[in-house]
């Protein structure tokens, strides 16, 4: 019987344990550069025991941010920083991965911790752009819609940074369909009001996430996994729903997509959530369940028994915990304590570590080819 502590394979990639980082935005870039402060951030989660550490959403161009401090992977520059940070984290025994992004008509933003409101073109931001001239909230920019040509453009941009991933050393690549950013504004009919083969059917509103894997999948190495992060409910009658991701996961798939990661919602400033402990995880228990395709539980996964419990169960393959990362660094070590999981430590705390705990072995160093 899998659990927490049990190892996972997938393709050519063998994670530790169950226990994913979520990718979290530190808003604490300048031109989109990793810093040490991202270096230490991510290490310190990889020495503490993660199975797998997700760099924050990377915006595939610079119109892809957030915020104007938002990380990116756009430019051949940001190549040699993350080189770093991967590194640090394979000789610790986790597998560093990267989810990549575009912000669509949610750019342009303040950091949340200086308001989070909209930064106009005049005070030094920039046009947002999205599937239709539908801004996301009151006080937001109208986006420009994207053009086919636009769309384009974009697709190839996934793939160049698909391409930069892959010479800084991650094994890991996840798509950010979620949480109300470009590709899910492109899948939630809520706002996505196109005409064209990009709106419309469930096939057409679809047809970007598949055509960007498509993509990445033909500069990703195939012994290297590929997750896709989506939002399995807008929480609004009338928008994207649990229906409609059982569907997508049907058809990506196929496509080379290795694993759902189960979020929800952000299409809808306002829409009402019924936030608490594991409330995602039934989606990826349904995902699974209904497909076949592997998945991944996220949101407020906090205790170990509960993670166990999650993997124990079947209601899915990883968890993906994000805020208690925040709060301890090495959850995974106190986890498996309170488990009685034997978990390996880094040779210079063994002193601290449980009588019997093994150092841990870096990672393999990844083999070449696509």
């Amino acid at each position: 019987m899998a659990h927490l502590f049990s190892e996972f394979e997938i393709r050519g990639v063998t994670l530790r344990n169950r226990i994913v980082m979520s990718p979290m935005c530190q808003y604490s870039c300048v031109d989109g550069l990793a810093t040490d402060w991202h270096f230490v951030h991510l290490g310190s989660r990889a020495v503490g025991g993660a199975g797998a550490v997700i760099v924050e959403a990377s915006a595939v161009s610079p119109e892809g941010r957030i915020s104007p401090e938002d990380h990116g992977i756009w430019s051949d520059a940001h190549v040699e920083p993350l080189a770093r940070i991967t590194h640090f984290v394979h000789e610790h025994g986790s597998v560093a991965g990267i989810q990549m992004a575009h912000a669509g008509r949610k750019a342009s933003t303040r950091r949340p911790w200086e308001s989070g409101t909209p930064i106009s073109v005049a005070e030094g931001g920039w046009q947002p752009v999205a599937p239709s001239a539908i801004p996301f909230s009151e006080g937001y920019a109208t986006p420009r819609a994207l053009t086919r040509d636009d769309i384009k453009s974009i697709i190839r941009e996934f793939g160049a940074a698909t391409l930069r991933a892959r010479n800084a050393g991650f094994r890991l690549i996840e798509i950010h369909a979620a949480h109300g950013y470009l590709l899910h504004q492109f899948l939630s009919p809520l706002s996505n009001k196109r005409e064209d083969e990009y709106g419309g059917s469930l096939e057409n509103r679809t047809r970007l996430l598949r055509e960007v894997i498509a993509e990445i999948r033909r500069e990703w190495p195939a012994q290297f996994p590929l997750f896709v992060r989506i939002s399995a409910t807008d929480w609004v009658e009338g928008g994207w729903d649990i229906k409609q991701s059982v569907e997508l996961a049907r058809s990506i798939g196929p496509l080379g997509v290795d694993l759902i990661d189960c979020s929800s919602g952000g299409t809808v400033a306002k829409a009402q959530i019924p936030i608490g402990p594991g409330y995602q995880t039934e989606f990826a228990e349904r995902i699974l369940r209904d497909t076949g395709i592997r998945t991944g539980a996220v949101g407020m996964i906090t205790d170990p028994a509960q993670a166990d419990h999650i993997i124990r169960t079947g209601q899915a393959d990883l968890v993906f915990l994000a805020r208690e990362f925040l709060r301890d660094p090495y959850w995974p070590l106190r986890a498996a304590r309170e488990l009685g999981q034997p978990e390996t430590w880094p040779a210079q705390y063994l002193r601290a570590a449980p009588h019997g705990t093994k150092p841990r072995v870096p990672l393999a160093p990844a083999s070449e080819g696509k």
